[in-house]
């Protein structure tokens, strides 16, 4: 499957809001492999959760350790299929059910936005249908740099004349008609090697979203994306961001640091194994020392196998003095991504944290004063039947891949691309390309 000089990955036929629909879930992270089966039913706005059509219930779940991924990429294609095709399975078992495709989650190939201003001439004076696709495609037309591949592109506001911000335009008058128009990429090998991890498993990717994005989606109520807000998603081996600005998806960065270098720095730090020092960072990760942590002492295993060796101790403040500085750098880096999107022009704006690494204690509070805003631990929102160890912030990825397809319909997705995307003899890609075409 060869992605030639302008990518686009598969894109999903939106669900209808009248509608039932089954949707499966797959995000492949660092450290984890989560598979959800959902039924989505059609329901009526809720109060917190106005935009979404559908209830989502939970029929299958699954979560095991990943391997043979590294910051979000993969870096060995058979033990990914291994962690991959058990997750799949033991979902499908809970689910009963037997899945076709499944909605993929994407946190690494150095996730970007590029902004993109379109405009037109009214020839009837009246903003149609036809005039939409036209100024969504003369928008689209921009070249993507090359080793990068389009995950979203999604229209922000439109401008009629010298009236901005317009959101649903048809029917209007006015001579002049625009588009801003965000687009999400990434490194092609990234994208293309996560495609076929999934293939390898019999499975097509129906869709896939960056992270950071979906888990906005689980998380953020509203009215919180109305007026403001990103979402900072701490996985084990990346950080990704998400900006919402007026309900919208505006922005998206990413950097590969994440909870995984907190472990290898305890585990430097105490001496020990990687697998022992995850455990004490699970169990006594914080950020913040108490006035008892110095005499508070925790059993440290020794790296070797030698029953002769006795353990270590250590005090919780020791813990806390390793595991803070990573975490600050996390922060900072975050902070000054979010200092050159569109989310510096919101200063009131809050600042929701998800992913694994927002479970350290005090993380918050810490990130409130390296960031300057409000935070808050973010937790996924209005889905039924989650188990409740999938029901913190380090399923908030896994829980929007779900919500994801109500918001299929923002995407825009220009068909006359296809012919330049793909090439191969029947292979995975064409056949997307040709679903494209029928289905466009």
């Amino acid at each position: 499957m060869t992605v030639l000089r302008f990518g686009l990955t598969p894109k999903m036929k939106p669900v209808s809001p009248r509608r039932a629909a089954v949707v499966a879930a797959l995000d492949i992270g660092t450290s984890k492999v989560v598979c959800l089966i959902a039924r989505l039913q059609p329901q009526s706005p809720q109060d917190v959760l106005r935009r979404r059509s559908h209830g989502v219930r939970i029929m299958g779940f699954a979560h095991t350790a990943a391997s043979g991924m590294k910051g979000g990429s993969v870096v060995d294609l058979v033990e990914a299929e291994e962690a991959v095709s058990q997750a799949i399975d033991i979902a499908e078992a809970a689910a009963g059910l037997q899945i076709e495709s499944v909605v993929v989650s994407l946190s690494g190939g150095r996730l970007g936005s590029e902004r993109f201003i379109a405009d037109v001439d009214l020839a009837g004076g009246v903003v149609t249908d036809a005039d939409v696709t036209r100024v969504l495609a003369a928008a689209s037309r921009h070249s993507v740099r090359g080793g990068r591949t389009v995950l979203h592109s999604l229209p922000i506001g439109y401008t009629l004349d010298a009236v901005t911000g317009i959101r649903e335009p048809r029917g209007m008058l006015g001579q002049r008609f625009g588009v801003d128009m965000h687009m999400v990429t990434a490194e092609v090998a990234t994208v293309r090697n996560l495609m076929l991890l999934v293939e390898r498993c019999h499975i097509s990717v129906e869709t896939m979203v960056a992270s950071p994005y979906v888990a906005g989606l689980a998380c953020l109520a509203d009215d919180e994306g109305d007026l403001g807000a990103a979402c900072i998603d701490l996985g084990a081996g990346t950080t990704t961001i998400a900006v919402f600005s007026a309900g919208r998806f505006v922005h998206t960065d990413g950097f590969a640091l994440g909870g995984n270098h907190i472990t290898m720095d305890l585990a430097r730090g105490l001496n020990t194994r990687i697998a022992d020092a995850e455990r004490i960072k699970a169990i006594y990760g914080s950020v913040l020392a108490g006035g008892s942590d110095e005499r508070d002492m925790i059993t440290v295993p020794s790296v070797g196998d030698d029953e002769r060796e006795p353990p270590q101790f250590v005090s919780r403040a020791s813990v806390v003095r390793m595991i803070k500085p990573r975490v600050e750098e996390i922060l900072e880096m975050a902070r000054d991504r979010l200092a050159q999107s569109p989310f510096a022009a919101e200063p009131r704006a809050r600042v929701v944290l998800t992913g694994g690494g927002s479970q350290l204690t005090g993380i918050a509070d810490l990130a409130a004063r390296i960031l300057k805003r409000p935070v808050r631990i973010g937790r996924p929102l209005g889905l039924a039947g989650l188990p409740e160890a999938a029901k913190g912030p380090a399923f908030a990825v896994a829980a929007g891949l779900l919500v994801y397809p109500q918001a299929a319909h923002l995407e825009h997705f220009e068909p006359r691309k296809t012919r330049q995307m793909m090439t191969g003899n029947g292979g995975y890609m064409a056949r997307v390309g040709q679903w494209l075409r029928e289905s466009f």
